[in-house]
């Protein structure tokens, strides 16, 4: 298992030395209601980078405990059951995951899901057809007011990573004309142009972005899809247009910071939002559980059709979890960065 061994800090940067791995028994026996399972895929995702802190500045996330046994979205497999909803051979998640080879668990913690809609590929439930889909897909219909045959621009910041990848595609599934992506490699910037059918993207790291964003996007931008907050979104709002829409996904860019979230905007920022009335409304995509199940549907339908491109970066082993995540807030992944404890799906 793998648990936190020190604090980042409000203000430091994530290290995989935060974390250590020991090695426990599991019970020999469950008791009734609980689920004895396999784990198969672990998933590393930005938002945890709150959970190192003693406060996560919500409600609705907790913190991770020194030298407790960290968690987060988790896939396995059942091994034994005595809970009356799952059986030896399901397939199941959990937001609240433990990072273990295997692990017991109150079965109403836990989730059936169908390989028929990921075709099999089951670390998808973390990803495309997962909370990082279901991010994209209900952020972009609640808070992005598009309207298809209306030539909106949209531009994705953190265009290459779990949600960016899947924003820009949905965009264009959703009706934008144009869709331009931000991200900090060509590689990258070849990804998205190339595989997923952005019309462009912005590699932040060379060049000017503002002037490289007002020959991208001609006609202003509609939608804005933020994934990274600071001086990226500061530039992509003093390009929006009139009655503009952000939808506020995540700020990567100041989780090692100690900021409220949402970051406020510097004045010059704020004062052209205002006068444009651009809408910056916080989204949270756990408001919206009951668009959960249609979504799964439409994201899995797009896959299955070949609409929506899914890629992963997949590092092996539990012992690597704290250097995944630390690759990841840094840049490391295209598409969403997945850490495989095992890929054996037999029981």
């Amino acid at each position: 298992m793998l648990q936190t061994k020190t604090e980042a800090g409000k203000n430091g940067n994530p290290v995989a030395e935060n974390f250590r791995v020991e090695e426990v028994n599991l019970s020999d026996s469950i008791n009734e209601g609980q689920v004895q399972v396999r784990t198969l895929y672990l998933s590393v995702d930005p938002y945890m980078r709150c959970r190192m802190n003693e406060d996560t500045g919500t409600d609705y996330i907790r913190p991770w405990e020194l030298s407790q046994v960290v968690d987060g979205g988790g896939i396995g497999i059942v091994e034994e059951s005595k809970h009356i909803n799952f059986t030896k051979g399901d397939f199941v998640t959990s937001f609240y995951w433990p990072w273990q080879t295997r692990v017991i668990l109150d079965g109403n913690s836990l989730e059936k899901v169908d390989p028929q809609l990921v075709d099999g590929h089951l670390s998808y439930f973390l990803g495309a057809i997962g909370m990082p889909g279901l991010t994209s897909l209900i952020g972009i219909q609640e808070k992005g007011h598009i309207t298809a045959g209306s030539n909106q621009t949209m531009v994705v910041s953190g265009a290459a990573g779990a949600c960016g990848s899947l924003a820009g595609q949905i965009g264009h599934l959703m009706g934008c004309s144009r869709v331009v992506g931000i991200c900090g490699t060509q590689e990258k910037c070849l990804f998205l142009t190339s595989e997923l059918g952005f019309d462009a993207a912005v590699n932040y790291k060379t060049g000017n972005v503002a002037e490289q964003l007002r020959e991208l996007c001609p006609a202003g931008v509609d939608v804005y899809f933020d994934n990274v907050g600071g001086d990226i979104s500061d530039t992509v709002i003093s390009q929006m247009n009139r009655n503009s829409h952000i939808i506020l996904c995540g700020q990567i860019s100041q989780y090692n910071k100690d900021v409220p979230y949402p970051p406020p905007l510097p004045p010059a920022v704020e004062a052209i939002q205002k006068e444009r009335n651009i809408t910056r409304e916080r989204f949270l995509v756990l408001n919206y559980k009951d668009e959960f199940e249609s979504g799964i549907l439409q994201l899995s339908q797009w896959f299955k059709e070949g609409k929506l491109k899914i890629r992963e970066t997949v590092t092996n082993g539990l012992e690597n979890m704290g250097a995944a995540f630390q690759s990841m807030m840094t840049g490391g992944n295209i598409g969403k960065q997945i850490v495989c404890i095992s890929e054996e799906t037999s029981v």
